[in-house]
């Protein structure tokens, strides 16, 4: 059996039994802005996903701007890029909502949504994160996240696509094109 092929099952029978939103493992999830208010996430059903887990004070802080150009290349097209800032990693993310808002907007122009700062791994990992980086996705590459700025593609159906680790940055031109691709199915 194939490996494409295989995923694609697991895919199928993860939607199958989730066909419902609001039991979708991505759709499902209800998590803070960093303004404080419950975002909804089946409001990016539909759209082709970018989830980062995000720090302002690594040396792959420079990826905001990057995803950002991302952000304003295809949001018009159907692409969301979302980041979930974590302190996890060195301690690269001490502020406050207010802090990384502001630092956000001030050093990257950042108007891609930001949710409050959460866990990506460990027994307090946010849910959305439990289910990324678990075997469920399909992926081949699953497990723990190593460092910030890890970032995962998701199909307008909500299917894991990818996982791109710290070192690849998000207008790598795979990571384009596997995002052109998404929007144009």
């Amino acid at each position: 059996m194939s490996r494409m092929f295989l995923s694609a099952l697991i895919a199928g029978v993860l939607m199958s039994a989730t066909a419902n939103a609001a039991d979708h493992p991505i759709y499902g999830q209800t998590m803070k802005s960093l303004a404080g208010t419950d975002v909804d996430l089946s409001k990016y059903e539909g759209k082709v996903l970018l989830i980062v887990n995000t720090a302002s004070e690594c040396g792959a802080t420079d990826q905001y701007g990057p995803l950002q150009d991302l952000h304003a290349k295809y949001k018009d097209q159907g692409l969301a890029v979302v980041g979930f800032p974590c302190n996890q990693f060195g301690t690269q993310e001490p502020g406050t909502a207010a802090e990384i808002s502001a630092f956000c907007t001030e050093n990257y122009g950042v108007e891609f949504d930001m949710f409050s700062k959460i866990d990506v791994n460990g027994k307090k990992a946010a849910d959305l994160y439990q289910f990324l980086t678990s075997d469920a996705t399909g992926l081949a590459d699953t497990g723990k996240i190593k460092w910030n700025f890890e970032k995962f593609l998701v199909s307008k159906d909500g299917q894991v696509l990818a996982r791109y680790r710290t070192t690849i940055s998000p207008d790598a031109p795979e990571v384009v094109q596997e995002i052109e691709t998404a929007l144009a199915e």
